[in-house]
């Protein structure tokens, strides 16, 4: 049976009257944000960074399964579907003693999700995306929904009233399915949940002055193709949703799969009605951050007092509505303004949201990719690298193609003499090179910096990422006579295996 508060609650979300007074109260709370970023209210006292990781639960024979209840009473979040955790960290000081805890903190979380998810017969796997459907199949798990009262309610769907405001809120914009389709895949869902395919793993990096904010936004939006393009490993949806083409030709779709499908599939389940889900646009002001959330539809509006505890307001809670909306706006790189900021004081901060980048196989792989990220956009601005002036459209293609191509990809790229490049050697070496100059500035020590971009520079030098080793894998199997299906199932199992004991992924056969 639904629950009876779930469909009263998206209902009242999805009123005329809800929405006239949320874009009211965003409207207000916009003009505060901006007279903040103008002045120094959300100047901190230095630079943080922090990480969040997603992850997903299988049962003892591999194959998808519901989350825990007692997983979720320790040190994680829930997501999207029942079978998907968050783990956060709090943040620390951008430094090499930060990193260490960064790294302890993420490395605890794991280890205690873990555990107490095999007390009940249940493994949580680090990975960008699922293969191996539940015993219903993928179609049926992701299609199995309940009406009520003219809510369609997803039963594999965690139970957050405001995911459901939003499912609902997309399916009617869209009238009534939600597509996909992707090499070997064109199919309808009645509800977005076919986006909890997908799991990723966010760096965040606090800057300490808002005024300098733009340099580092767009420094991070020149990143991404090569970032993501290093990092790629979500090849394969779950094998029973290709058709019976991709069962007679697995090989054709090895050669035509993108090798980050995390990109198109999160994209599809939520840019049907509006394109949300995005390259960012360039900015020049820190105000022009609060003036693209504001212009951005408005999806499944929440009012504070709906769900606000008593007590004294917080300094959120002046932007509780404008907050909310950011909940909606999925660029791949995004500003979060208003959080409380690494180090001392009642200040308040400004971060970057690190968006695209896809669960990697270990505890080891996921802080050296943090490591990457915020050194490398670090890097590009201690250097006034002129890589940071690359034009959005630049970066929009070589994001794709990265996203679709991996390491193949044409990255665009501008050299220290500011000329435009896309030789993929010169531009990775530039890169590491200015990840590693970041990461000294903030203090870290010589051994972090070779072990996090060693890791990277490694798998540039070989060629290979954790897509690439998957479709080697299922290569593998076919090629010994494996059909489609088995060959996926048993590459997934190796995958599990060797992410479970932590090797790090430069050390895989």
């Amino acid at each position: 049976m639904v629950d009876s508060d779930l469909v009263e609650f998206v209902t009242r979300s999805l009123r005329d009257d809800t929405r006239e007074t949320f874009e009211r109260r965003v409207d207000e709370q916009a003009d505060r944000l901006r007279d903040a970023l103008r002045g120094t209210t959300l100047d901190s006292p230095g630079f943080g960074l922090g990480i969040e990781l997603e992850a997903y639960a299988i049962d003892e024979a591999g194959r998808l399964a519901r989350v825990p209840e007692q997983v979720l009473a320790g040190p994680c979040a829930r997501e999207l579907g029942v079978h998907n955790v968050e783990l956060n960290t709090v943040p620390d000081r951008f430094d090499d003693a930060g990193i260490a805890e960064q790294e302890r903190k993420l490395r605890r979380a794991l280890e205690r999700t873990r555990a107490i998810a095999r007390e009940h017969d249940a493994e949580v796997v680090a990975d960008a995306m699922w293969t191996t459907p539940p015993t219903e199949g993928t179609a049926a798990y992701l299609g199995d929904v309940e009406e009520a009262d003219g809510v369609t309610v997803a039963r594999n769907m965690t139970g957050s009233p405001r995911y459901h405001a939003i499912d609902n809120h997309i399916v009617d914009e869209v009238g009534g399915a939600v597509s996909l389709e992707v090499p070997g895949v064109e199919r309808a869902f009645p509800t977005i949940l076919f986006e909890s395919l997908t799991c990723s793993i966010q760096p965040h990096l606090q800057v300490p002055e808002a005024a300098s904010f733009p340099r580092y936004y767009n420094a991070a939006l020149a990143t991404l193709p090569p970032v993501l393009a290093l990092s790629t490993n979500a090849p394969l949806l779950p094998p029973d949703l290709y058709g019976d083409d991709t069962v007679a030709d697995p090989d054709a779709l090895l050669e035509e799969t993108h090798h980050e499908l995390r990109i198109p599939v999160f994209e599809a389940s939520v840019n049907g009605a509006w394109e949300k889900a995005r390259v960012p646009n360039r900015i020049d002001r820190p105000t022009d951050v609060v003036d693209r959330l504001v212009a951005d539809p408005t999806c499944a509006p929440v009012l504070r007092e709906w769900v606000a505890e008593g007590g004294r307001e917080t300094f959120g809670d002046r932007f509780w509505e404008l907050d909310h909306k950011r909940g909606t706006y999925w660029r791949w790189v995004r500003a979060v303004a208003g959080g409380q900021p690494v180090g001392r004081g009642d200040r308040r901060s400004i971060r970057l949201e690190y968006r695209p980048l896809p669960t990697q196989p270990t505890i080891d792989d996921s802080i050296a990719l943090l490591c990457l990220v915020v050194g490398l956009v670090h890097g590009l601005v201690v250097a006034d690298h002129p890589a940071i002036a690359l034009e959005r459209d630049e970066i929009e293609r070589g994001f794709y193609d990265a996203a679709a191509n991996g390491l193949e990809a044409d990255v665009p790229w501008r050299t220290a003499d500011g000329e435009p490049t896309t030789d993929p050697d010169a531009i990775y070496d530039e890169a590491f090179a200015l990840a590693r100059r970041g990461l000294r500035d903030r203090g870290v020590s010589a051994e972090r910096i070779d072990a996090a971009i060693g890791a990277f520079e490694d798998r540039w030098e070989r060629r290979r990422t954790p897509s690439r080793w998957k479709l080697e894998r299922v290569r593998e199997r076919l090629e010994a006579g494996a059909t489609f299906d088995d060959a996926v199932r048993g590459m997934q199992a190796a995958y599990v295996d060797r992410s479970g004991a932590g090797t790090p992924f430069s050390e895989w056969p």
